[in-house]
């Protein structure tokens, strides 16, 4: 291993209860003075958001709200969103929201300005230096789950409708310029939510934790968050308004998200496919496949987790962190398979190709090929 990297790590955060009140200040700090606030269908009705609105409203920033989001953010939802950011001469957006609502936030600044196609900016070698950094406007990401992380990220989950298959697009002025993480916009979260997002943050920390390349300070991050998730995740599940808790997990999640700048794996290589073409919850399919994948990279990793089990209380090293995992997942109400979970009659073929072709494969610490991907993705299926 090479004593070798490039490092960049997350940028401005507002984290404490209340601190959604900050909204105009963070918009700013920012630059915005014209912000398109970015949501889901879900939210846009919901107090949480009324309440976050208001506080624009009441700092002459307006309340133009765009809320065409799906589940998994499309190209479709990104070119309507691009007409009413353009059309309104909006110069930054808030993004507001889980991980699709802050994914498609992010892509709608990043392509504020560009003249290229969408698909020119995928996460492929250098093609991130194809946009003009002079036409990305800046963002205040506030996230209202915990799990996905995307309000430290720099790059957004796409699915390219006409081909059925999840994208990343990547760009470091992606990453949001103000942060607000205020764990009292998750109180509202019901159970299945709390449990998904959460392991989302999980599998990312888990993840980041068994790729093979060097950062350190992600390695360490990646081990707190996982502590934090054990900790604290059966809490915010179990109930709701627990603040203590959901403060943990939305650290965790941001922590996560941090962590995996040293890599995923093959729990995102496969759930990413899975969830495109079956429309799968992501966090939920990273939680089914997380077994299966330990057992797959056993061999390259038993030993740094017998060191994480130790950290993290859990007896018999690598196989005891493993049935931890699966009585997480079991307490969390999560399917032990993707049959389970609603995935039928699936394309294997198609599966494995879409695997093989996602980024994170190149994260993974064991090699996956056509073949142990066909084995694997049978055994999470």
């Amino acid at each position: 291993m090479k004593l070798l990297g490039n490092w960049s790590y997350p940028t401005s955060i507002r984290f404490g209860a209340g601190r959604i009140g900050e909204l105009a200040d963070a918009c700013d700090a920012a630059g915005i003075t014209k912000p398109l606030f970015v949501t889901d269908k879900g939210l846009a009705g919901m107090e949480i958001t009324t309440r976050a609105r208001a506080v624009l409203t009441n700092a002459g920033k307006g309340d133009d709200m765009f809320s065409d989001v799906d589940p998994n953010p499309s190209d479709k939802n990104v070119e309507a969103g691009l007409k009413v950011y353009r059309d309104g001469g909006y110069d930054g957006v808030i993004a507001f929201g889980g991980g699709s609502a802050l994914d498609l936030a992010k892509v709608l600044a990043f392509m504020a300005g560009q003249s290229r196609a969408l698909w020119d900016f995928e996460d492929i070698g250098d093609w991130w230096t194809r946009a003009d950094p002079a036409g990305i406007d800046p963002i205040v990401a506030v996230p209202t789950t915990a799990g996905t992380g995307s309000e430290v990220g720099r790059a957004s989950v796409i699915s390219n409708s006409a081909k059925g298959e999840k994208k990343i697009i990547f760009h470091p002025k992606m990453l949001p310029v103000q942060v607000i993480c205020d764990p009292e916009l998750t109180l509202g979260m019901p159970p299945f939510i709390t449990a998904g997002t959460g392991l989302d943050a999980f599998a990312h920390c888990v993840e980041a934790y068994s790729s093979p390349h060097f950062h350190p300070m992600s390695q360490g991050i990646a081990l707190e968050g996982m502590r934090l998730i054990k900790d604290y995740l059966p809490r915010a599940y179990k109930d709701g308004t627990d603040l203590e808790a959901r403060s943990h997990v939305m650290i965790a999640a941001a922590m996560g998200s941090t962590a995996f700048q040293k890599g995923l794996g093959a729990i995102h290589a496969i759930s990413h496919p899975v969830g495109a073409i079956h429309h799968t919850h992501h966090g939920t399919t990273n939680a089914v496949c997380m077994p299966a994948v330990l057992q797959f990279n056993r061999a390259a990793i038993s030993d740094r987790f017998d060191d994480a089990a130790a950290y993290l209380g859990i007896k018999g090293g690598f196989d005891g962190f493993c049935v931890f995992v699966d009585e997480l997942n079991a307490a969390l109400g999560i399917p032990r398979t993707l049959t389970e979970l609603g995935v039928k009659d699936p394309d294997i073929d198609r599966l494995v190709r879409d695997a093989l072709a996602d980024p994170s494969t190149g994260g993974n610490p064991i090699e996956m090929t056509p073949e142990n991907t066909r084995g694997l993705i049978t055994a999470c299926l």
